[in-house]
């Protein structure tokens, strides 16, 4: 996409968010639900297609242009961003990556069109430790048959397809026995269980997914070798903790941005809390962090394009990012006081949205020992 193009999209996203999406965040929190007329503009605008090679319907946005419409949706309610996150990030790169031609062709325009896409990952005794997963996938024939449970998958109730990670190998510990799967999810024996209650991010939808002697044709691996599944998994949450990374950017400049204008009107010992050196350190402090977690973001979404080996300062990234995120907010309740709890203003709601920023796609303390352990091997360490 060329530069005036891309201009354009971004300028679009932005006005699209400060005149649809913020306007209709109070109704998101009661109704815990995107209004479907918003999800269908979303469609419209192609926001379904981000990452989708232009050549398969899509917009094709390198990483370096993503952030930049994330940042922009990351201004409102995490659960427009969640509408399309699965869709343009984790449940489609492993195919746009590591797909065959036939897989592409097949499910990247339904994709791009606004079909939803799922990555069933997560099981309840497999979260950070990603290479003990048990559901097993079985070889029939020219079929799987795929057994087990997957939990917190986003958008699995509406999810047309699933990007499935199941052990192929059930004789090979860890990594080496994962493959992955495309399964489409009207496929016969995948069952729902109950919506998810959490803390915070109403709207968005996550549950169990359950798969019981679920056929999947062998067809459907993707890249068509099996036990490659970890390897692409891995891949496709480095571009999606770059995404995550300008989603807690964008954050940070909406929680700023409430900070200070609360700072400005509200009054206190005859005049306003913005002239108090204590209130003005913290926003201090918070733009700065803010302005450091997009800078860094941009560095490594720029590498990642030109083909660098990123995968530790993607992770040190998204550490920082998220970590911020959640001073940011705690900060921005801080200088709102006793109204900051409240849910007439929206840092209460972003405080309960963000807090899952530190566990998405990798805990705080995961980023972390990838950082280390890539310091250590460089040094010399087996670990």
């Amino acid at each position: 996409m060329d530069s005036e193009t891309f201009a354009m999209l971004r300028e679009t996203v932005r006005r699209f968010v400060d005149e649809r999406l913020i306007p209709n965040e109070d109704r998101v929190e009661h109704e815990d639900a995107v209004p479907q007329e918003i999800i269908d503009e979303m469609r419209d605008l192609g926001l379904f297609g981000l990452t989708v090679p232009v050549e398969y319907g899509g917009l094709g946005l390198t990483s370096s242009e993503e952030i930049q419409v994330i940042y922009e949706l990351g201004r409102t309610s995490f659960a427009y961003r969640s509408v399309i996150g699965t869709t343009v990030g984790i449940g489609s790169q492993g195919i746009v990556m590591d797909g065959t031609e036939e897989q592409k062709a097949e499910w990247l325009p339904r994709l791009a069109e606004g079909m939803f896409a799922s990555f069933a990952l997560t099981e309840p005794n497999a979260g950070s430790d990603a290479a003990s997963i048990v559901t097993t996938a079985i070889r029939d024939g020219d079929v799987y048959r795929v057994n087990g449970t997957k939990r917190y998958i986003t958008n699995a109730p509406r999810a047309g397809m699933f990007t499935l990670m199941a052990r192929t190998r059930p004789d090979v510990a860890g990594a080496a026995g994962v493959s992955a799967f495309i399964v489409p999810a009207d496929t016969p024996g995948i069952s729902f269980g109950k919506l998810d209650k959490k803390m915070g991010q109403k709207g968005t939808l996550t549950c169990d997914v359950i798969f019981d002697d679920v056929v999947v044709p062998a067809a459907n691996i993707i890249g068509g070798v099996p036990e490659r599944g970890f390897k692409t998994a891995m891949k496709v949450l480095d571009r999606g903790r770059i995404h995550l990374s300008a989603l807690s950017s964008g954050m940070c400049d909406r929680l700023v941005k409430e900070s200070v204008q609360y700072a400005v009107d509200r009054k206190q010992f005859g005049q306003a809390i913005g002239n108090f050196q204590l209130v003005q350190g913290m926003i201090a402090d918070s733009r700065t962090e803010a302005y450091a977690a997009w800078l860094m973001t941009q560095d490594v979404a720029r590498r990642y394009d030109a083909g660098e080996k990123v995968s530790a300062d993607v992770a040190s990234t998204k550490y920082f990012a998220s970590e911020a995120l959640g001073r940011v907010a705690d900060r921005a309740v801080q200088i709102h006081g006793g109204a900051g709890y409240m849910a007439e203003y929206k840092v209460e709601r972003f405080y309960r949205d963000v807090r899952l920023m530190r566990i998405y796609e990798g805990t705080s303390q995961v980023q972390q020992t990838i950082i280390a352990k890539a310091l250590l091997r460089e040094a010399g360490l087996k670990v």
